[in-house]
């Protein structure tokens, strides 16, 4: 079981050791955090581990969220929203919430759950260059999270 540490080094260290067959990001719209942790995910995941995303209320994915992940070499140009009912809770090993501001879903069965809150890229205002850049932080923290946990980062134990 995972440590309740609350340090996501500690987190992603317990979750490798375990080496899950089927990861699951989640948030509330399935349009940024979770669509690009997906993206990032399946870039860096060994072959044969599944990764998907949902939320409770997908909506759809976020142009910035395609754009950022564009920037450094992963495509999720065809990624769509997708419910918590287009996944098999059974086959789930370990689900990662990035729910920060907002009242993050509540995945069913009986499966490891981290939390990894992140703020929401998508309610930035300003600027398309300031929205870009909330989404670039974003995705920055998630590929050094999610290197981390598949053993290829520097902060990996």
């Amino acid at each position: 079981m995972i440590a309740r540490s609350g340090d996501w080094r500690t987190e992603a260290a317990e979750l490798r050791r375990m080496k899950p067959r089927h990861i699951l990001f989640l948030c509330v719209a399935n349009s940024a955090r979770s669509q690009m942790a997906e993206g990032i995910a399946r870039s860096l995941a060994p072959p044969g581990m599944k990764v998907s995303s949902a939320g409770s209320s997908p909506s759809s994915v976020r142009p910035q969220a395609i754009q950022v992940l564009d920037e450094i070499g992963v495509d999720i140009s065809g990624h769509r929203s997708k419910g918590l009912d287009s996944i098999d809770a059974g086959s789930v090993d370990a689900v990662i919430t990035l729910c920060a501001e907002e009242v993050c879903p509540v995945f069913p069965g009986n499966t490891v759950r981290v939390h990894w809150g992140l703020p929401d890229p998508a309610g930035v205002t300003g600027t398309e260059e300031t929205r870009l850049d909330a989404f670039r932080t974003v995705r920055d923290e998630l590929r050094r999270r999610l290197k981390a946990l598949f053993g290829q980062g520097e902060d990996t134990a």
